[in-house]
């Protein structure tokens, strides 16, 4: 049986790429079953109606992320 659940858009602040079918890997705040929002990246259908697989974090999770890319050899 599948679980229900709710998420909210609460902000679109990136689109990092879009593929031929129209899907957009996206960066957004979320708010997921009502909760605070969280930052989420994963593809989404143009109407933000379908998604895929994805990964949430919080703001110190962001925060550690985003440091560690500025202090590495990647950037």
């Amino acid at each position: 049986m599948a679980q229900k659940f709710s998420f909210e858009i609460k902000e679109e602040l990136l689109v990092l790429s879009q593929n031929a079918k129209g899907w957009q890997k996206e960066l957004n705040l979320v708010s997921w079953n009502g909760n605070p929002p969280k930052f989420d990246l994963r593809d989404w259908s143009p109407e933000h109606e379908k998604m895929g697989k994805g990964i949430t974090l919080s703001n110190e999770e962001m925060k550690k992320l985003t440091d560690f890319l500025k202090e590495s050899e990647f950037m």
